[in-house]
């Protein structure tokens, strides 16, 4: 298993991480050894937003043996009121439901203390000002209960303003091939309509902003929903009339900037094992690109990289992709900041070296215009 930095938390997650969400439809103790199965496997980061007594006893007994070895995302706004799940910016509420997720899960702090699912701008305005429910996280935060603040959101431009807003040092966000083509909305279920807006093309520009300002600021992003609830491993169902496999689906979410853990949901050891494929799966077995550039509906991008390496190898050994990053993150700003520039330069070999070939946008699956931005990145970094 490899492990990423989780932005400025500076905790190392699992690439591979598990969403929790499945663990209530099995018996409980199918549940928590399937747990135990995904940490043995080197899974260490699950996210908790489920308010249900069973899912959080499932968690605590399967982290017990091991609380220090686990990242856990738990949600301050998710409540169980009245047999069912409740959204609530009530403190009376929100201090119930998160004292019950302590005591389930076997524990007295959680590592990321997740304001829960903010999708709305008005939402938004409210728990990013001094308010009784922004008081109680900060409290929380203040006493060490929660390690760090972080945010879930499936709105992008909820996801940049948080990002730069300084309240918080992660973002759950939802990431998959279907959702990054659809323009930002606040009503979820528009990601899983029956149908998608033939008119879609390319990745939505404020998507393309928001993972560039996640990385910019320095804050980290886990992906929720990677495989669109299943709907891109069908070709009757995903939005490119091809069917996608899990590698494919959590090597598009890793070359997002930002992107630190892809938390998918599993219902049996089978389906953990193929997830945890990707770390030894063959770059082949990786590749989204020409999947989705060659999908008979949507057209997925057109002269935007999408990170995806396709563009290798080079013949000097550029690695294209991260030059493409850095000059992407550069850009953004009026002067290139000095960690843009230092990582740049101590990358083995730079844009000036770029010989012209054209042999990467021969395979780029997007058109991306490579030698051009080669130029350009070289006069921008001076090298």
């Amino acid at each position: 298993m490899e492990y990423r930095r989780l932005g400025k938390t500076n905790l190392m997650v699992s690439e591979i991480g598990f969403g929790g969400e499945w663990l209530e439809r099995h018996p409980e103790e199918e549940s928590v050894a399937l747990l135990k199965y995904a940490h043995g496997k080197g899974i260490n980061i699950i996210d908790c937003w489920m308010p249900d007594p069973k899912s959080r006893d499932i968690i605590g007994q399967a982290i017990a043996e091991d609380r220090a070895g686990w990242i856990v995302q738990g949600h301050i706004g998710s409540t169980y009121q009245n047999g069912q799940y409740t959204r609530t910016r009530d403190v009376d509420a929100c201090r119930v439901a998160f004292e019950d997720l302590l005591t389930r899960l076997r524990t007295d702090y959680i590592d990321l203390g997740m304001i829960h699912y903010v999708d709305r701008e008005e939402d938004w305005e409210l728990v990013s000002h001094p308010c009784p429910f922004q008081d109680y996280v900060m409290d929380l935060k203040a006493r060490g209960v929660i390690r760090h603040i972080g945010l879930s959101t499936h709105n992008p431009i909820i996801a940049k303003k948080a990002a730069e807003s300084g309240l918080v040092e992660m973002i759950l966000f939802s990431v998959n091939p279907a959702f990054d083509l659809m323009p930002p909305t606040d009503d979820l279920e528009n990601y899983f309509a029956p149908e998608y807006d033939p008119a879609l093309q390319g990745v939505d520009p404020v998507r393309v902003e928001m993972y560039k300002v996640c990385q910019q600021q320095d804050v980290g992003i886990t992906c929720m929903k990677p495989f669109a609830g299943g709907r891109l491993f069908d070709p009757n169902r995903s939005p490119f009339g091809v069917g996608l496999t899990a590698v494919q689906c959590i090597h598009y979410c890793l070359t997002k900037p930002g992107v630190c853990s892809v938390l998918a949901g599993y219902d049996t050891p089978e389906q953990v094992d193929a997830a945890v494929g990707y770390e030894t799966a063959a770059e082949d077995e990786k590749d989204y690109a020409s999947v989705l550039a060659s999908a008979p509906e949507h057209t997925f991008a057109g002269g935007e990289c999408t990170y995806c390496g396709h563009c290798k190898p080079c013949p000097v050994d550029i690695d294209i992709a991260m030059v493409n990053k850095l000059y992407d993150l550069a850009v953004m700003q009026p002067e290139v900041p000095v960690s843009l520039r230092e990582h740049y330069l101590s990358l083995a070999h730079h844009a000036s070296e770029c010989v012209g070939c054209q042999g990467c946008e021969q395979r780029c699956p997007f058109g991306v215009p490579v030698a051009e931005r080669m130029r350009k990145t070289a006069a921008l970094f001076g090298e």
